[in-house]
């Protein structure tokens, strides 16, 4: 006599560690895809709006597939919010990269990062509102790991300021990480009132208006 019971949580979780760890192609491009969808979720719904349920019906699947792949609401975001953010970090090296004029890469740098705001809404807005100092036992190695795409990201951007007060286009009115912790802040502030949908203005226009305002009481 044969039985169609369903894994047990327990099971499933055994089953999605051991698969993790062997880590192949096949497993990793299907994770992948759930994040993938997840995000566009996240983006419409938002954190609490989404539910694991709502990513298996755009998936096609059932959610008790899902665990297999994902523990859990919460580790999916992470992935996403992971994804969004070494995206963001990739952008800003580029920038720095570039050869053109300090102020040119920070006004680049300032548009995309509120542009970047907007198009994953909102989900780095949730992110940047999480204590990474006070997470669950089980997201401390992607709180250590997302500490360090949070300082990439601000050494980039101090790097740039930087440049600026070397070759004298900004004026040093205090240390080159304080300037650029200032202007990152200036954009991040945004979480309490931009909503991209209700927004007479565009992201890259408030981003643009931001780096002038910015820049122009940086400029030498």
């Amino acid at each position: 006599m044969t039985t169609n019971r369903q894994p047990t949580a327990s099971q499933l979780g055994r089953r999605r560690s051991l698969a993790l760890n062997k880590g192949t192609e096949s497993y990793q491009e299907r994770r992948n895809e759930i994040a993938k969808v997840a995000a566009e979720i996240f983006n419409k719904r938002g954190f609490k709006g989404t539910s694991l349920s709502a990513v298996a019906d755009a998936l096609g699947t059932d959610r008790a597939s899902l665990y297999y792949y994902i523990a859990n609401k919460r580790e999916l975001f992470d992935e996403v919010v992971r994804e969004v953010s070494e995206a963001n970090v990739a952008t800003a090296e580029a920038v720095l990269a570039q050869d053109a004029p300090a102020l040119e890469k920070l006004r680049t740098l300032v548009v995309a990062l509120m542009s970047s705001y907007a198009a994953h809404y909102p989900l780095l807005y949730v992110y940047i509102r999480e204590n990474l100092s006070h997470v669950e036992s089980d997201r401390t190695a992607w709180s250590k790991y997302m500490r360090s795409l949070n300082h990439r990201y601000e050494e980039v951007f101090t790097a740039i300021v930087q440049e600026g007060i070397d070759d004298g286009t900004i004026r040093p009115l205090a240390s080159a990480q304080v300037l650029a912790f200032g202007i990152i802040g200036m954009i991040g502030w945004t979480n309490r009132w931009f909503v991209p949908q209700k927004s007479a203005e565009s992201a890259e226009t408030i981003g643009t208006a931001f780096a002038e305002l910015a820049l122009g009481g940086l400029v030498a």
